[in-house]
């Protein structure tokens, strides 16, 4: 029998106006069998409590990119978006960091992002993203709740992941929301 993988995150988020909210369930599993841990916290907020990121895939890894990411914000004075096409670039292209099992989403008033590291910095049209195991799960809800309500971001998120976690064996209801209430002057 190989090595057994830790997984079973789900992030989501929901971006309306200035307003954006990152969501994330706190299950940490190990093989497809065992709960490790119940309250992990997969969201957190950087460069002065101004962006939020989200974490997927292997704990090391994510939290590794995370710091990165930190960086590149502080290097690029809070510009998220140059901050995560650079990092999105060298985690392609470093032979270190491409070894590295994770996804990001990243928010702040102006942009709502997924970064992967295939290279890809990806902005929703709709304003609403999810990564992870129940991801799939948490988008549909969160769109549906989206289109359909007069909900503030953070409740659509918070609602996504409920549904989420009624779905997948990976994703609980223990869940830590960031929320961002921008005031669109820069």
């Amino acid at each position: 029998m190989g090595l057994m993988k830790m997984m079973g995150t789900t992030i989501v988020a929901v971006k309306r106006g200035t307003q954006v909210a990152v969501a994330g369930d706190g299950q940490i599993t190990f093989g497809d069998r065992t709960i490790m841990k119940a309250t992990a916290k997969k969201v957190r907020r950087l460069y002065q409590g101004k962006v939020i990121a989200g974490i997927a895939g292997s704990v090391a890894d994510a939290l590794t990119l995370l710091d990165k990411l930190e960086n590149k914000i502080q290097e690029f004075r809070g510009n998220l978006l140059r901050a995560s096409v650079d990092l999105a670039k060298e985690w392609r292209t470093d032979r270190f960091l491409r070894r590295l099992e994770a996804m990001i989403i990243a928010a702040d008033a102006d942009h709502l992002l997924v970064i992967s590291g295939n290279g890809e910095v990806i902005e929703p049209d709709d304003g609403v993203v999810a990564i992870g195991s129940g991801g799939p799960y948490a988008l549909a809800a969160a769109r549906a709740l989206a289109r359909h309500s007069d909900l503030a971001p953070g409740e659509i998120a918070r609602q996504a992941l409920v549904v989420a976690s009624e779905i997948c064996v990976f994703t609980n209801d223990r869940i830590t929301l960031e929320e961002i209430e921008g005031t669109g002057e820069r």
